[in-house]
Order: C-alpha cells, then structure tokens, then sequence
C-alpha cells in the first residue's frame, strides 16, 4: 500500500486515525495494540505470506535483546543478533548477486525481496547495538513491536534510532492536543505528498527515456543525456525527501516526532556536507554503527582510508544488490577521501566553486545508480560528454540559425519526454522549476509557517489532479531498496 495512493489517504489513513484516537480514550496501550494491528495490515496489503518474517524477525529480535540485557556476557549474544539479521538480510537481498558473481544457479530459483527488508532489518541491528550499549534496556514488546512496525518508517525509512523513540511509544498520550496534532502532520504529509506526485513523477517523463536508450545501447545526445541526468537528480531527490516528509507528517498525527531526513542537499560546499544533508538517517547509521565501529579515523590515514571506503562500498550495496550501486558508493567514498586530503593540505577554493564541483561530482556519481548497468553507464557518459554529438530540434535553428554551428537539426529529440517538438521548452521549464526549489528555497522544516501554507496552497490543486487523474499511484524510488 503506497502513502500516495487513494487507498491508503482515503481509506487506511482515516481509520487508523479514527481508531487511534477512539481506542486512546481508554489508555495508552489500547490505543499501541490498535496501531500494531493497523501496521501489520498495513505491511500484510503487498504480499501476505510476508508477514510471517517479518514477525519472525521481530519476536527472535526481541528475545535477543532481553539475552543482551539478562547475561553476564553480551557480546556473544549481539554477535549471534548481527549474524542472524545480517544472514537474513543476506539471504532476501543479495543470494541472488552473490550466485551471479560465483556463477551458480541462484538458490531456490531465486527468492521475492520482502518489502522494506533493508530498513526493519537495519532497524533491529540498532536496538540490538543500543541494548549492548546500555542505551536502553528492558523494552515491553508492545512498544518494541510498534517501533518496528510503525508504518510511516517500515517500508522505507526514515532510519530512526531506538533510543529517540522508544521513549516516545513508552510515554504517548493518544488524546492530548490531538486537533493540532492532525493538522501539522497532515500540512507536512500534504507537502510531502506534492513533491512525489507533482514534482518527482512529472520529472520522471524526462528522466526515464534517455536512461532507457543507454540501456538499449542507442547513441543519447549531449543535450538528451544532460536533461535526463538533471531530472533524474532531481527526481530521486523529490522522490525520497517527499516520502521522508510524508512519513514525518504521519508519524506527527499520531503523537511521534521522527528526525528531519533531508537539508537542501544540493545547496551543499562540499562532498562532506552532502552527506550531513542527504538521507541524514542512514548517514548517521553508517557513522556511527559502521565507520566508527571500524576504527574511523583514529588508526592512521591508511586505516582511515579504508574504514571511509569500506563504509561507503557497503552503503552503496545497501542499496541494491548490484555492482552499479557499489561503483556510485566507491565514487562518493573517492570523493570524501579527497576532500578529507584537501582540507589537511588547507586548501582554500571559493564558495561557489565548492558548491558548483560538489553538484557536479553528485550528479557524475548518479549516473550508474540510475543506469541498468555498466555498459549502459558508459554509453549515458558518452552522450553527457557529446561523443554522440549534439542534436538540436529543426524549429529552434530555424528561430535561431546560430544554434546550427553547435550541432545538427533534427525534428524531434527522440530521447527526451515524449519526443515532441515542445517536450525541449517543456524539460526546460520544469528543470527551472525543480532546481529553483532545489537550490533557493530552503528546505520545507526550515520555512516559516506563511512559506508553508503559500507552498500547500500552490500545490494543492496540482496535488489533488495527480492523485485522482493520474492511472495508477507510482511507487517511491526507494521501495526497490
């Protein structure tokens, strides 16, 4: 069940919400077991026999974390919880990619990746991790369970630590201030809900068609290829942060204050900020329960070096079970190792510089996360570097005879939105539109209140057209993570 489809808005969400509050009135646990059973339901929609893991996972993590907590030795009990996840994880995920390398058959013929495996997985290891810490310590399982299950983060993310809510499940109060509750969530989810469907999906139409021609290995010209890169930044940008704010506004209706995901990320100086601003969530996972963990930087530059490369090749991995997502890891790990080297040498380049080389490196690193594969990475570099040649539409050199010298006519860009002869003006305007948002606007918890409701305004009639008009909803970029 997707959050931008008319079921869940009109149907799941409004009951969950009615039988939250109505529940609540008797107590806080009431009102726990009703949204667990909601979030099962919820979880259960997309392929029922599911379920059974999931509730496997959560019950053998459960009993895992009270053997953290009851024994006189630990460690060996998290080592037993990170390989059983990390195994399961393993198992769903990446059978498949590992028996492709070994070039053997894949195991069972291949097994369905369950639904938000990655980030409930990721979830666990936390909670296991905090518990060996002493960060927390003796969770009832109603409240582990919801943490868990919580629909708004289960499917994907944002990743949230289990130190910063499970108290806030442990200390809910279902009835107070809920009016006010409701409507900044629900101004938060609409706003989120804008930038998957307007923004995000519209984008799409310019991004797919050159990304689909190099995965067929036909030439894309250099302005294809720069209109789809362009849109596909900032379609997996909208896309992701739209779904983090969504998930926010849920979590907000129902009493649960979730961690801010996104922060302008193109606006960023430099690689190192792009990543205090880009899914903020898992960059604080890998820091802290993988790059530290493996030494981070107190062994030496070589060790530092290696634990940076090491984090980033598994964050990539983490993404898909494919070589193009470890080439995009290695390429942003390549890029901190750099920056890390330019700031001990105290080199001082301007701001807009930092800002313009930082974008670029991003957008080059995007390239084999959207592509279907090497092969066709390489042929999407040839076209953003021209060896394709440059086509431009019959009718803009006949406006404007000079733009021949820079290329040669063609009736329409084939590659680009729907091959018409406005699809370029189109691409354009759009283009304008996103990176305006993108790299002027501040992000949408930084706006004042009259930003916002000027914001949900302006959207909301475009909001609403998608969401009645549009076949079917599309599913978020990140579901297939």
């Amino acid at each position: 069940m997707l959050f931008n489809s008319r079921l869940f808005i009109l149907v799941f969400l409004p009951v969950a919400l009615v039988g939250f509050l109505a529940w609540g009135r008797l107590g806080r646990r009431p009102a726990l077991w009703w949204l667990l059973a909601c979030r099962l339901a919820f979880y259960a929609w997309w392929k029922p026999i599911l379920l059974a893991l999931l509730l496997f996972s959560i019950l053998t993590n459960f009993w895992l974390g009270r053997r953290i907590c009851a024994s006189t030795w630990p460690g060996r009990w998290l080592v037993l919880g990170l390989t059983f996840n990390l195994g399961m994880l393993g198992f769903f995920k990446y059978a498949g990619f590992v028996a492709s390398v070994l070039g053997v058959p894949q195991p069972f013929g291949g097994v369905y990746l369950p639904l938000g495996i990655s980030f409930f997985t990721f979830q666990q290891i936390m909670y296991l991790v905090d518990t060996r810490r002493r960060d927390i310590q003796g969770t009832p399982f109603l409240e582990y369970a919801c943490f868990i299950t919580f629909f708004p983060h289960l499917i994907a993310g944002p990743i949230v630590r289990p130190r910063h809510i499970l108290p806030q499940f442990a200390e809910l109060r279902p009835c107070f201030a809920w009016r006010e509750r409701l409507a900044a969530g629900a101004e938060i989810f609409l706003l989120g809900l804008a930038k998957k469907i307007v923004l995000a999906d519209g984008l799409a139409h310019f991004a797919d068609p050159g990304f689909a021609a190099a995965a067929r290995h036909d030439p894309v010209t250099l302005i294809e290829a720069w209109v789809a890169l362009l849109a596909y930044a900032l379609q997996i940008y909208f896309d992701f942060s739209g779904y983090s704010d969504m998930a926010i506004g849920l979590a907000r209706m129902f009493g649960i204050h979730f961690p801010i995901n996104f922060n302008s990320p193109y606006q960023a100086r430099n690689i190192s900020d792009f990543w205090r601003r880009w899914n903020i969530t898992l960059s604080g996972f890998l820091r802290e329960y993988l790059y530290i963990p493996l030494g981070g930087n107190r062994h030496g530059e070589g060790r530092r070096i290696f634990n940076l490369m090491a984090t980033m090749l598994l964050g990539g991995l983490w993404h898909g079970a494919a070589w193009r997502f470890v080439l995009w890891g290695g390429l942003h790990g390549a890029y901190l190792v750099i920056h890390g080297w330019s700031e001990r040498l105290h080199l001082r380049i301007p701001a807009w510089l930092g800002w313009g080389l930082t974008l670029l490196c991003v957008l080059l690193a995007w390239v084999p996360f959207r592509a279907a594969g090497f092969g066709a990475a390489v042929d999407f570099y040839r076209g953003l570097s021209g060896l394709n040649g440059v086509a431009i539409p019959d009718i803009f050199i006949h406006v404007l005879p000079v733009l021949g010298w820079f290329g040669h006519g063609v009736p329409v860009l084939p590659y680009l939105g729907d091959a018409r002869t406005l699809s370029l003006p189109q691409a354009v305007l759009f283009l304008a539109l996103g990176w305006f948002i993108a790299l002027a606007l501040p992000e949408l918890h930084s706006m004042s209140q009259m930003r916002r409701s000027a914001a949900l305004a302006a959207s909301f009639a475009l909001s609403v057209q998608a969401l009645f008009f549009a076949p079917a909803a599309v599913p978020f970029l990140y579901f297939q993570f």
